[in-house]
């Protein structure tokens, strides 16, 4: 997969999708990057020393591992604009995971140093780290205690409905990019499955595809 990045040139307002004026200072003094699809940000067990603002696209965090003949990736989530990565690297520690670009995306590089400054200027920047630290300590959680709960479908209902959306017609709709192989990866299953349950909720009448994107057109039955 490429690594590389390439420095953008900035918009009248890059910084626009970020929401919360702590992150959005923090954005502002750092450097603009935009990646390519596939590009990996970060790689699993790397040293690093810089955290990443999404400004636009979309950011996969992944951990993959197996014998080789049986890679197996996991993903943990799924960050768009406003939402940031790698801070828990922060530490000086090895990194835990790998991301990379789902989409073109465009983000702001900190480094730690700036970090350390910013915080010092700006104490409710850490509290909201922390926060989002927090945040998804308690989803990997929830996801755990998924894995050892539920069968795969119920897994993939869960997951259809955390990410849908809905729309001024009433219908959900997931995520366009939203793949069966990515399905398949965070709910710890093969895309084959994915495949197979998804057949059957549309010949159900549950679910639609529209272009790229799945749509949930009613109540997903508990069971299957």
């Amino acid at each position: 997969m490429p690594r590389a990045a390439v420095t953008s040139r900035p918009d009248a307002d890059p910084f626009a999708a970020v929401a919360d004026p702590s992150l959005r200072a923090l954005a502002e003094r750092g450097v603009l990057r935009r990646y390519r699809r596939g590009t990996i940000l970060i790689q699993e067990g790397d040293t690093g020393d810089t955290l990443f603002v999404v400004l636009s696209g979309r950011l996969r965090v992944f951990s993959s591992g197996g014998d080789g003949a049986r890679e197996r990736e996991v993903t943990f989530n799924v960050h768009g604009p406003g939402e940031c990565v790698g801070e828990m690297a922060l530490d000086g520690g090895p990194r835990s995971a790998s991301v990379i670009a789902v989409e073109p995306t465009t983000c702001a590089m900190v480094t730690r140093a700036t970090l350390r400054e910013q915080i010092a200027r700006d104490p409710d920047l850490a509290l909201g780290l922390i926060a989002r630290v927090i945040r998804r300590a308690r989803l990997a959680t929830e996801s755990a205690r998924g894995m050892a709960t539920l069968d795969v479908y119920g897994r993939l209902v869960r997951r259809l409905e955390a990410l849908a959306v809905a729309g001024a017609d009433g219908a959900r709709r997931v995520p366009e990019g939203t793949t069966h192989a990515l399905l398949a990866s965070e709910i710890g299953c093969s895309r084959e499955m994915v495949s197979r349950l998804m057949k059957d909720l549309v010949r159900g009448g549950y679910v639609a595809l529209e272009g790229r994107r799945i749509v949930l057109l009613k109540a997903l039955p508990r069971s299957w």
